[in-house]
């Protein structure tokens, strides 16, 4: 047989047999970057799901499934066991879909009544999808349990985690956050900044300040407040779907026991302030007026 005829049979069998193997032979392994003071990890889910300190829980309050499940994970203090987070410091969890959201150092490592774990979908009994959605909280989550767990935000339950990083503060990180420093010390503004932080800024930029990239910059080109009603903007904040449908629509409700009415009135002020202070940001530094 020729040679070329034999290289076309080998082929063609290599091919076939590839086209016949099952998915999972040639997929990778789901994997979550960690990340901190220049240096950079990478963990394998089968890696993860194999490590001693494995346990199996069962949350009582889930976000993304609003009901109890049982998961396998590892706490949150032992796989950053090691790493270096500097007292004021964030860990910052990414998701495949853009959303981000800052994890203080002090509730990572916390062991007063919460406990933060990553929950690992193992790959032959997958999680299924969360509601309303196509797809499910996996390959990791980040779950909080304990007699405070219901305190923690709902922002703060990041889930289809891709990555964790260690990061600056926002405000340190990104100085066009911040409001006027010359604002009185009890303006609402000022907390308003802070709860903007831990309730929107998961989604949003401000001033392009951020890592998010799940919804729009609240400031640029306009501010909301510089283009809804006072009563819209606030119905859109309490429930979206009350305002506008869209098939893509991805931006959550938010409960008065997730928003409570106080905060609500503080983040408005944030924004209303914010429309005056529009500045296009820069990474650790400030922004051009």
């Amino acid at each position: 047989m020729p040679t070329t005829t034999i290289g076309l049979a080998v082929t063609l069998a290599f091919s076939l047999v590839a086209f016949t193997m099952p998915t999972s032979v040639w997929a990778a392994s789901p994997t979550l970057t960690v990340s901190a003071d220049g240096g950079v990890r990478i963990f394998d889910r089968d890696a993860l799901l194999a490590r001693t300190d494995v346990v199996e829980i069962t949350t009582s309050r889930d976000v993304a499934y609003r009901t109890p499940r049982t998961y396998r994970a590892v706490a949150l203090s032992k796989l950053l066991e090691g790493v270096p987070i500097p007292p004021d410091a964030v860990v910052e969890a990414a998701a495949q879909d853009g959303f981000v959201t800052q994890l203080p150092r002090d509730l990572v490592y916390a062991n007063d009544g919460i406990i933060g774990y990553l929950a690992i979908e193992v790959a032959d009994t997958p999680w299924p999808p969360i509601p309303g959605k196509d797809k499910s909280a996996g390959p990791f989550y980040i779950v909080w349990l304990g007699d405070q767990a219901s305190s923690v935000p709902i922002m703060k339950w990041p889930y289809q985690v891709v990555s964790l990083s260690v990061q600056d503060a926002p405000a340190k990180r990104w100085p066009t956050l911040a409001v006027d420093p010359t604002l009185p010390a009890l303006h609402p503004a000022r907390d308003g900044q802070t709860i903007f932080v831990n309730k929107c800024f998961t989604c949003h930029t401000m001033n392009q300040a951020g890592s998010a990239s799940a919804g729009p910059d609240l400031n640029l080109p306009m501010n909301p407040t510089e283009y809804f009603t006072d009563a819209g903007l606030r119905a859109l904040i309490r429930d979206p779907r009350s305002v506008r449908v869209w098939p893509e629509q991805r931006m959550p409700r938010f409960a008065e026991e997730d928003l409570s009415d106080e905060e609500l009135e503080l983040i408005l002020a944030y924004l209303s302030h914010m429309a005056h202070r529009k500045s296009r940001a820069t990474e650790g530094g400030s922004g051009k007026r």
